[in-house]
């Protein structure tokens, strides 16, 4: 604080900022440091075009893939061929799935150019189907343990 002699109003304080800038600046260190690195983000694969020469071969299908299909009416669902249940009651489902990766973790099925268990699901639906049926699905499948899960909107003949 400073103070002026020879005037009557008294001692003008002066305030010294210097330690309130320090306290802010390790402040913003510690937010810095506490906040997360990595950021949560949602990772989509989108697969390419394909080339002239793909389009004429014959595909065989994988006999390892598991495909959940849901119907226009009324929400049944099916594994492959097998019917499953309905959106309503999505245990039966979950519970066919972890039977079936425990089996493919016994047997040994392990995905391709990979030592995991493979455990790909693909979630397949009309576009008539209500959004939120088809998150229930992708719940169950997710809690069967499926890793990843594929979505094929489309429409159904069926």
């Amino acid at each position: 604080m400073g103070m002026s002699t020879g005037s009557s109003s008294g001692a003008v304080p002066n305030i010294n900022v210097t330690p309130l800038i320090d306290v802010l600046l390790v402040l913003l260190i510690i937010f810095m440091v506490i906040t997360p690195s990595k950021p949560s983000r949602f990772e989509a694969k989108v697969p390419a075009e394909p080339k002239e020469q793909d389009k004429n071969v014959i595909l065989k299908p994988n006999p390892n893939t598991l495909i959940v299909f849901i119907s226009k009416d009324g929400g049944k669902l099916r594994l492959n061929q097998d019917d499953i249940g309905d959106v309503s009651d999505t245990a039966p489902l979950t519970g066919k799935l972890t039977e079936v990766f425990k089996d493919r973790e016994s047997r040994g099925v392990m995905r391709e150019n990979s030592n995991e268990v493979e455990k790909t699901v693909f979630v397949k639906a009309p576009k008539s189907v209500k959004y939120g049926e088809v998150v229930k699905i992708i719940d169950a499948v997710k809690m069967a343990g499926a890793q990843p899960i594929g979505l094929q909107i489309d429409d159904l003949e069926q």
